[in-house]
């Protein structure tokens, strides 16, 4: 496909897109035309974002996700379903840091007032030219978008979207500052189980190969060296000179295990083993969480599931 009909096609779906969007009632929130069980309508732009909001909200909240589990936030093409969905919304939760490329002319085509929590907004950015910069806004870059990898950056996730939601419906902060802080908790004893783990790995075999630079935010928090093949997108191939490189440098560094990724072509991490010689420690969970009968349903399980998986492959 040329790049003039790849920008025609593109036109065109945006411009059904903003016609929908336009044609499509869009009934005005109200807590009074609902009465005291009247839940606000959330959107988070994908799955992991979904989790954190539902456990800050409980029962007091419809969240939808745009980007459903085991979908890719990176290529993702919003439908006229998703217009309806933003224009709907009182709250939009996203992540920012250039993740969600596609989110800004999704939220004009709704044409829809919701309020948008950055929630990795405060983090600590890694990534080029990130620096000691903090993340403020949702089309902000270019940094590595993945924070969520760290769980003490999960908090800041969730104390933003804990905030966002009292802004939205401060009749019920109570409520959301309760959800919050017990999840918090949880996430605290996360973080403890995860360093635990960790420190069962022999030090000079803390080190994998994954599919794309997903873990930056988890090898600075935990010291498990991650090498990919693909940059912090999954949105274009390696050339063969990556993969020729990453050979290379798994014979020299003698890196025990590399990984599938549960979004990713394993075909390419399958190459690479073959190539090295290094052995395929299983899947790991990076940009979406997996449906209700996978291995990582909530974040909490995405977590363990990862880790549990690492110490397999890495400890003797």
């Amino acid at each position: 496909m040329t790049d003039a009909m790849a920008w025609s096609r593109r036109l065109i779906f945006w411009t059904i897109v903003i016609v929908l969007a336009a044609l499509a009632p869009v009934r005005a929130q109200s807590r009074d035309d609902a009465g005291s069980d009247h839940r606000i309508q959330v959107v988070a732009s994908f799955s992991i974002l979904g989790d954190f909001t539902k456990e800050v909200a409980g029962a007091r909240a419809d969240v939808t996700t745009l980007v459903g589990t085991n979908g890719d936030v990176h290529v993702f093409t919003p439908t006229p379903a998703d217009v309806r969905k933003v224009a709907a919304a009182k709250l939009v939760i996203v992540n920012g840091l250039g993740l969600e490329g596609w989110l800004p002319r999704l939220v004009q085509a709704s044409g829809g007032h919701a309020a948008i929590v950055v929630a990795s907004s405060g983090v600590a950015l890694r990534g080029a030219d990130a620096g000691e910069r903090h993340s403020t806004r949702h089309d902000e870059g270019p940094a590595d978008p993945h924070a969520w990898q760290s769980v003490a950056n999960a908090k800041v996730y969730v104390a933003n979207i804990r905030d966002g939601l009292i802004a939205a419906d401060p009749s019920r902060e109570a409520v959301y500052r309760a959800n919050a802080a017990a999840y918090l908790s949880r996430l605290d004893a996360l973080d403890r189980e995860v360093r635990e783990a960790v420190a069962r790995i022999p030090p000079e075999r803390r080190k994998v190969i994954s599919t794309h630079n997903a873990f930056g935010y988890f090898e600075a928090a935990y010291g498990i060296a991650f090498i990919a093949p693909q940059g912090v997108s999954t949105d274009s191939e390696p050339s063969a000179r990556d993969i020729a490189m990453t050979v290379t440098q798994i014979r020299n560094a003698k890196i025990p295990a590399i990984f599938l990724e549960n979004l990713s072509d394993e075909r390419l991490i399958r190459r690479i083993a073959a190539e090295s010689g290094a052995r395929v420690g299983g899947t790991l969970y990076s940009d979406s969480l997996s449906d209700e009968n996978g291995d990582a349903p909530t974040y909490i399980d995405m977590v363990r599931h990862n880790i549990k998986a690492m110490t397999s492959a890495l400890v003797d």
